[in-house]
């Protein structure tokens, strides 16, 4: 097939440019030093769409993981892999002709995470695809047809229980639908959550005792999704803005308005000492998430300059949310270790287009790291205390891509594994422990 694309479209070109093949490569080169107690593998999901092919937006190309095995100190090997979906391999449609919805039919390029030994490849579209330590594809999963609707790529584990709460929005009713698997990988509760219309949820909380919801005003158009360019979600200022919360327990959500806006992430959320509730996330307004659209869309590069996404706090007690902004900066992909989800936590991690952020939400002190186009860097727990570990992002560099270990208490340089190809920018990682 022809490697030829469309050089007007951003998201096929540069630091986003797909690569057009599967490889991998053995014993690579190191600087610095990898510590030995870091052992396990570091996955990272995103679009990564066929030589050839365009499929209309950044968001909506075929999943790739890129792996990378560390072990005693040395880095075995780098893989890539295509999440190899229905849609990829057969040209499976989401939404058939005849209005049939396949969930299998998605390109699961979002996110990859493990729980109950198994590892999932995610997209917000449809049913997550289980893929083996080495990234062999073994197939949609709808936890044994108790699945019926999509999963989040987001979902959240309790560090406590275990277990693993997600939900899945539609086009179509029911809209929102909660659900909770088991620690050990059962799905033990699904319900309808109401919502006014077809939102696009990409992300939520918890905290111990609730689940938070983020009811914003972009909604999916069944007249974009006809004419088919790019994705079929607008800004609807008639929608609201409404953040929800629910205990765990079960019972209804409170609702409580919040200021017009748009959240693709939380960093973390948590009850304190009163009784409110806490939500850190990177917030959008009205019109920097219409101009990041925008940019995702074609017209610039959205790995070279996040549009207006800051730092943002709401803390809800009752019906009502004081809101704050924490922070100046333009960053995305918010981090934390997970040991505290829905907990209490003091740390923060993001990047921007040229650094990794460290946040002390107790201290307000910020530290910064800088690094040439850092994806998501992910915490990986080495000690009790919460700074306790490391952070792994992949960055860019002249000669192609690093896996880069930060320190993650003072953000030192512990070591660069030099991979054998330049890696696209994409979106979600995780580490997963031997």
């Amino acid at each position: 097939m022809s490697e030829e694309r469309d050089m007007g479209k951003t998201y096929l070109e540069g630091q986003l440019a797909p690569v057009p093949d599967e490889i991998e490569a053995f014993d690579l080169p190191v600087t610095g030093a990898l510590p030995p107690e870091l052992t396990g593998r570091y996955f990272r999901n995103g679009p990564n769409p066929l030589p050839g092919q365009d499929p209309g937006h950044w968001f909506a190309g075929d999943g790739m993981i890129h792996g990378v095995r560390l072990r005693n100190g040395r880095a075995e090997w780098y893989r890539n892999r295509w999440v190899k979906t229905t849609r990829l391999t057969e040209g499976a449609r989401l939404v058939d002709d005849q209005g049939v919805l396949d969930l299998a039919a998605v390109p699961a390029n979002t996110n990859v995470i493990r729980h109950a030994d198994r590892i999932f490849a995610l997209v917000e579209a449809g049913l997550p695809y289980e893929m083996s330590p080495e990234l062999d594809t073994l197939g949609p999963v709808d936890f044994g047809g108790r699945l019926t609707t999509a999963m989040t790529a987001h979902p959240k584990e309790d560090p406590v229980t275990g277990d693993l709460f997600f939900f899945g929005y539609g086009f179509f009713a029911p809209y929102l639908t909660y659900h909770r698997l088991s620690k050990d990988g059962v799905l033990v509760e699904s319900r309808e959550i109401p919502v006014p219309g077809p939102t696009m949820m990409h992300d939520f909380a918890i905290t111990e005792n609730h689940v938070v919801w983020l009811d914003l005003p972009v909604v999916f158009d069944l007249d974009l999704a006809f004419k088919g360019q790019g994705l079929p979600y607008r800004w609807d200022d008639g929608y609201g803005a409404r953040i929800g919360y629910m205990p765990k327990s079960g019972g209804p959500v409170t609702w409580v308005d919040v200021d017009p806006c748009y959240v693709f992430h939380v960093g973390n959320a948590r009850e304190d000492a009163t009784g409110n509730i806490v939500v850190d996330a990177v917030r959008y307004s009205p019109g920097t998430f219409t101009g990041m659209w925008g940019h995702i869309s074609g017209t610039a590069n959205p790995a070279h300059e996040t549009v207006g996404s800051r730092l943002h706090r709401w803390t809800i007690s009752g019906t009502t949310a004081k809101e704050e902004e924490l922070d100046d900066r333009r960053v995305e992909f918010p981090t934390i270790n997970d040991a505290h989800t829905g907990r209490t936590s003091r740390y923060v991690y993001a990047v921007t287009g040229g650094e990794i952020v460290k946040y002390d939400l107790t201290s307000g002190a910020v530290d910064v790291r800088a690094a040439d186009g850092p994806g998501e860097a992910v915490f990986v727990p080495r000690g009790d205390a919460e700074d306790d570990g490391w952070l792994v992002s992949i960055v860019d560099t002249d000669a192609g891509s690093d896996l880069l270990v930060l320190d993650a208490h003072d953000l030192g340089h512990v070591a660069s594994v030099h991979l054998p190809r330049r890696v696209p920018r994409g979106f979600h990682g995780h580490w997963l422990a031997d």
